[in-house]
């Protein structure tokens, strides 16, 4: 059986590998016919994909790992931050440059 194509994409939002996922997909797929009873149905798809995300979720919870990426997010806008001013310096100096080169101009 095929997996969704989304698969490798659930998986990294869950943080789990793309084999595991397949795993999870597979028994998703078991519960999904235990339950509807027909195989290729929209019911069926849908019952496959709402006991996946279940899966997915119920691994993720068992997962230990921490959750740096909004610390490392955070911590790389805190370093932009004197580079962006320096930049609106800058065009703020250079605009005044301009503005005042081309009164210079105009008054001679």
């Amino acid at each position: 059986m095929q997996t969704p194509k989304l698969l490798p994409w659930y998986a990294r939002k869950a943080g789990v590998s793309i084999e595991r996922a397949e795993t999870l997909w597979r028994k998703a797929v078991r519960y999904a016919t235990a339950e509807t009873g027909w195989v290729g149905t929209s019911e069926y798809w849908g019952a496959a994909m709402d006991n996946f995300v279940r899966l997915l979720e119920e691994e993720k919870n068992t997962l230990c790992t921490p959750q740096v990426t909004p610390l490392v997010r955070s911590q790389n806008r805190m370093w932009l931050l004197p580079l962006i001013a320096m930049e609106d310096v800058f065009t703020a100096v250079s605009a005044n440059w301009q503005r005042a080169a081309t009164q210079s101009r105009e008054a001679a």
